[in-house]
């Protein structure tokens, strides 16, 4: 199923509007004519592309160039914050996919889109405070939460059976013999066709996974212990890395914010 939505630019740069969900909704395929900032306030958002999966946590945003045909899944009661922007607006918004940081700043400037009129003065404050968030927006830092599917359809049925098993062993030998190829092969593959070398892979797919079961209220243990990991320490370890915060830690600032 496929639905096109269309909003009106003839006054402003970009429309705000907010949603909540529930546990367990999801949305069909669908695209918009304009681009898309979602802002994820509390909860998980999965959404779904040509290119792969996007996973965003609270406090994260996902970016959606116009014409992007996407799906979304919702982990957690979710508060969401959307900024449906004229693609117009701007020579340089973002071209591709991509999750992003929302700083405190561009936060609260989304809130502050909602109070703003439609139509404004030239050099008015409405004015300037749509304009910064098109700054903001121009410049978010883009966050390792995506999923890339890579092209060929041998390597799409391994990552379909490593993510039914994520908890499993998965290492190069045992992939590149399950597909049979060389763990050399393997790699290159990976790194040609989703930018990741397999291992970058599977550990990309074991975070996303642990932020999905962490915003379904698992214990940090039992999401280390599900995902294939010896410890609590080993995978808040991994999670540190990548994330710069301890899983807990994680989840308790994004409450906050």
């Amino acid at each position: 199923m496929t639905t096109a939505v269309s909003f009106s630019f003839q006054h402003r740069p970009f429309v705000p509007y907010a949603h909540d969900y529930t546990h367990g909704e999801s949305e069909p395929w669908h695209q918009h004519d304009c681009a898309q900032l979602l802002h994820i306030l509390s909860g998980v958002v999965r959404v779904e592309t040509a290119q792969g999966c996007w996973v965003v946590p609270p406090g994260r945003g996902v970016w959606l160039p116009a014409g992007t045909q996407h799906a979304i899944s919702i982990t957690g009661n979710v508060a969401a914050r959307t900024l449906f922007i004229d693609p117009l607006a701007r020579a340089d918004l973002p071209a591709s996919c991509q999750i992003v940081q929302i700083t405190p700043l561009l936060r609260e400037l989304i809130v502050a889109s909602f109070t703003l009129n439609e139509e404004y003065l030239p050099g008015s404050r409405d004015e300037r405070v749509y304009e910064l968030v098109l700054d903001e927006i121009r410049g978010m830092q883009t966050l390792p939460f995506c999923l890339p599917d890579p092209q060929s359809e041998v390597l799409k049925k391994l990552c379909l059976q490593i993510c039914a098993s994520i908890g499993q062993p998965w290492s190069s030998a045992k992939a590149a013999g399950i597909v049979s190829m060389s763990e050399k092969t393997l790699n290159r593959h990976f790194q040609q066709q989703t930018s990741l070398s397999y291992s970058e892979w599977v550990r990309r797919a074991k975070l996303i996974e642990g932020l999905i079961r962490l915003a379904q209220g698992h214990s940090v243990l039992r999401v280390a212990l599900d995902l294939g990991y010896g410890s609590h320490s080993a995978f808040t370890a991994m999670f540190r890395r990548v994330m710069g915060i301890s899983p807990s830690d994680y989840y308790r600032d994004s409450e906050k914010e």
